[in-house]
């Protein structure tokens, strides 16, 4: 598989754009998954997407106009873009629906296994060189994960198998933006990702019987929609630049943000062997960091 999104002339500067945007994406996301599971504990799970949606759409439209890119709405028909649209769909409801059921720390915590992913799918499909100390580290970062998951028989239920199903086709998203050509704006696919989860969620939101919403309710996913809409943003911008494999083991980062509001929000604290696990993730992206500098100092040099 080839990329369709060259990287830039300078590599060193492409990954540091990368790995700021997939970071701060990865915050955005945490704050927008507490949103939406606080209201989903009083509203069913589709109806909830589907609002969110809506707002989320509406914005990534706005913003579309804003940017002078209407004329290439067409290109949300384009075969590649709206593969991408589907595997998002598939990756945001398996994930959603395992995080209405287990804390907001797990799942968090087992998406963090993307990373890993996404380093395989990148040496395979795109050919990229990942040298033994990055795949020491990303390894690490999974390490790590398991420590705070504890995959016991009895800890890995059914919404557990769930959200790890939902990680994998997460991973194979970011990998496949790389396949959309240049002339597809970031916005586009954007606005693809959130109209996608919004048709789907729809007739889902029907099926499962519509009730009255609260202010409350809807001011809670009208805020988690410009988290979300934000959040895809940078992530379709953070993967149509620098290398796939060191970006995407900054989705490590939002483990800690999970960690934080799921303690203040829902009392949730992690037991003694996640510790060790958040100090592996932490150990882990720092030395990433630490090695693309290095290599950014050595490319230098030549």
């Amino acid at each position: 598989m080839s990329t369709a999104v060259a990287l830039s002339a300078h590599p060193a500067d492409a990954n540091r754009r990368g790995i700021i945007a997939m970071a701060a994406a990865m915050t955005l996301f945490i704050v927008n998954d507490a949103l939406i599971k606080a209201a989903a504990q009083t509203m069913p799970a589709a109806q909830a997407i589907f609002i969110r949606g809506l707002f989320a759409t509406t914005l990534v439209f706005v913003a579309v106009v804003a940017m002078g890119q209407v004329r290439n709405l067409p290109r949300l028909a384009d075969p590649h873009v709206a593969f991408r649209a589907l595997l998002d769909v598939l990756c945001t409801f398996g994930y959603l629906v395992a995080l209405f059921n287990m804390p907001i720390s797990i799942a968090t915590a087992i998406n963090m296994a993307a990373p890993l992913a996404i380093c395989v799918l990148a040496v395979l499909l795109l050919r990229e060189h990942v040298g033994w100390r990055r795949w020491a580290a990303v390894t690490a970062g999974f390490a790590g994960v398991l420590l705070i998951i504890k995959p016991t028989p009895d800890g890995l239920d059914g919404w557990a198998l769930l959200c790890l199903g939902a990680t994998v086709l997460n991973g194979a998203r970011d990998i496949y933006t790389r396949r959309i050509g240049a002339h597809v704006s970031s916005i586009v696919i954007t606005l693809a990702t959130t109209l996608g989860v919004t048709l789907v969620a729809g007739p889902v939101a029907i099926a499962e019987g519509w009730r009255p919403i609260a202010w409350h309710e809807l001011s809670l996913l009208a805020t988690a929609s410009v988290f979300l809409a934000a959040g895809y943003h940078l992530v379709v911008i953070a993967m149509r630049g620098g290398e796939a494999s060191l970006v995407g083991a900054f989705r490590y980062t939002g483990l800690l943000g999970a960690l934080i509001i799921g303690y203040v929000v829902w009392g949730e604290v992690p037991h003694t062997l996640a510790w060790l696990g958040i100090a592996l993730l932490v150990g882990a992206g720092l030395y990433i960091l630490h090695r693309e500098r290095v290599r950014a100092r050595e490319a230098g040099r030549r």
